[in-house]
């Protein structure tokens, strides 16, 4: 069983940066395809990105595409996003999320592993 947690949320002025962290368990990390999907107050679980076992492979929700991006330290069995040029917008629960082989990357649905999430307040 994989085990993932969220770290580096934090508060953040409109503009600004943060580097969140999926550090994970195990000895085939990569393996797995891991997402960062989101939820706001009141709102559904949002896709934001994933990145493939071998991280050659990245997907991006058209919301974020050229202000983050995902990345991934096999070695460190570490996931990365790194968020610049924040909006109020992306103020959420971030959660990342994997699968060895998931049944599409854009549904919470397709993840069988999940971490705790990390809040990212974004002001104005």
């Amino acid at each position: 069983q994989v085990q993932l947690a969220e770290s580096g949320g934090g508060l953040v002025q409109a503009g600004g940066s943060l580097r969140l962290s999926c550090a994970a368990s195990g000895r085939t990390f990569g393996s797995y395809v891991v997402a960062w999907f989101r939820q706001a107050p009141g709102k559904e679980r949002e896709f934001v990105t994933a990145i493939s076992g071998s991280g050659l492979s990245t997907y991006y929700a058209d919301s974020v595409k050229g202000r983050f991006t995902i990345s991934r330290d096999n070695a460190e069995n570490t996931v990365y996003l790194q968020m610049n040029n924040l909006k109020p917008e992306d103020t959420a629960v971030y959660y990342c999320a994997a699968d060895h082989n998931p049944p599409g990357n854009t549904r919470p649905w397709a993840y069988d592993y999940w971490g705790q999430g990390t809040q990212v307040t974004v002001s104005s």
